[in-house]
C-alpha cells in the first residue's frame, strides 16, 4: 500500500512535471526547490508533512532530476539538473555574479578553432587598496621573471577542468548576456573584455601563440576605440597596452589607424608578453619582450 504523501504526489503528478518541463531554469540550488516546493504546495495539495527529500525523491524517479556534485579544495557545489547537463547554465550557477571569462569565453566567441578543456569562471572581488601609481623598472623585470600566478581553486567534471578565478577590481566592465544554442543565456565578457583578460593572463588561454590567434580571428568583432577606452578604465599599473598594441600590429590585419589609438599611450618602460620567457626576442617599436617564433 503506498504511503499517503505518494498518493498526493500521484495525483499532483502531472502538474508537478509539467512545471519543470516549461520551467525557464533547467538547474536548481537545494534552496531552489525548497522554494518551488513551498510556493506550489498549496496548489498541488501536499501535506505539510511532505519534505524536500520526498520532492527530490519524487522528480528524481518520475521526472529528469538529476543531482551533480563538483568538488573543488574547499567547498562542493550540489545541484540539481533538469534533462541533459548544460556545463555552462551549471557552473554559472556558483554565484549570482559569475561569469565565463579567458579561453572559455574565446571558444563561446568562436575566436579560436580549439576545444579547452578547461572552464574559466570568473567572480570578481572589489579593490581593496588603490595601486601604486608608479612603475618601477626593476620591480617589474623581477615579476616576469617568475612563472604566472594561476588559481589552485580547480574541480573535475568529466572529461572537463573548471578554475575559479577571482579577479580584482574589473567593476564586472564588459560582461554581457549571450543566447545559447541550447536556448539557455549564460554571461561572460565580451571580446573586448575577453582580449584585455587574455593578454593579462596568457596561460589562461592555451599561450601567446593562441592569444595572437585570437587577436586575429576577433577582426570584424572588436571595436578598438572600445577595447581601449576599456583598458583605460580597468586602470592597470603594468603597460598592458603594450602587449595589446603588439598582438594588434603582429596579427597582420588591423589597419594603423586602429594601432595607433594604441601607439599614442605613453610608453616608458619595457614590458613582457609573458611570464618567465627564456631567450626572448625584443620589440624596439613597442619596448616589448616576446618569446622566439611569435
Amino acid at each position: 500500500m503506498k504511503k499517503p504523501r505518494q498518493l498526493r504526489f500521484d495525483a499532483a503528478k502531472s502538474d508537478v512535471l509539467n512545471l519543470f518541463r516549461e520551467h525557464p531554469r533547467r538547474v536548481f540550488a537545494y534552496s531552489d526547490l525548497q522554494q518551488v516546493l513551498e510556493e506550489n504546495r498549496e496548489y498541488w495539495r501536499l501535506t505539510k508533512s511532505t519534505t524536500l527529500e520526498d520532492f527530490i525523491e519524487f522528480l528524481t524517479r518520475y521526472g529528469r532530476l538529476n543531482r551533480i556534485e563538483i568538488s573543488f579544495p574547499s567547498r562542493t557545489m550540489t545541484r540539481y539538473v533538469w534533462g541533459e547537463t548544460q556545463i555552462y547554465e551549471m557552473i554559472l550557477s556558483w554565484h549570482p555574479a559569475s561569469y565565463l571569462s579567458h579561453f572559455t569565453a574565446v571558444y563561446v566567441h568562436d575566436l579560436t578553432e580549439q576545444i579547452p578543456k578547461t572552464i574559466y569562471l570568473n567572480v570578481e572581488q572589489p579593490r581593496k587598496t588603490p595601486p601604486p601609481k608608479r612603475l618601477d623598472q626593476a620591480n617589474m623585470d623581477a615579476a616576469f621573471k617568475l612563472p604566472m600566478r594561476r588559481s589552485k581553486t580547480v574541480a573535475k567534471f568529466g572529461d572537463f577542468e573548471i578554475c575559479l578565478l577571482s579577479s580584482m577590481g574589473g567593476l564586472n566592465l564588459g560582461v554581457v548576456e549571450a543566447d545559447q544554442p541550447e536556448g539557455q543565456k549564460i554571461r561572460l565578457t565580451n571580446v573586448e573584455r575577453t582580449l584585455i583578460d587574455i593578454t593579462v593572463r596568457p596561460g589562461y588561454a592555451g599561450g601567446v601563440f593562441e592569444v595572437l590567434k585570437a587577436f586575429r580571428n576577433a577582426k570584424g568583432k572588436v571595436s578598438i576605440n572600445k577595447l581601449t577606452a576599456m583598458l583605460k578604465t580597468l586602470g592597470y599599473v603594468y603597460p598592458y597596452h603594450q602587449a595589446i598594441g603588439f598582438y594588434l600590429d603582429r596579427a597582420g590585419v588591423y589597419d594603423e589607424s586602429s594601432i595607433r589609438l594604441l601607439r599614442k599611450i605613453e610608453m616608458s618602460h619595457d614590458f613582457y608578453l609573458a611570464h618567465a620567457m627564456k631567450d626572448p626576442e625584443y620589440s624596439k617599436d613597442w619596448r616589448l619582450f616576446f618569446p622566439q617564433g611569435l
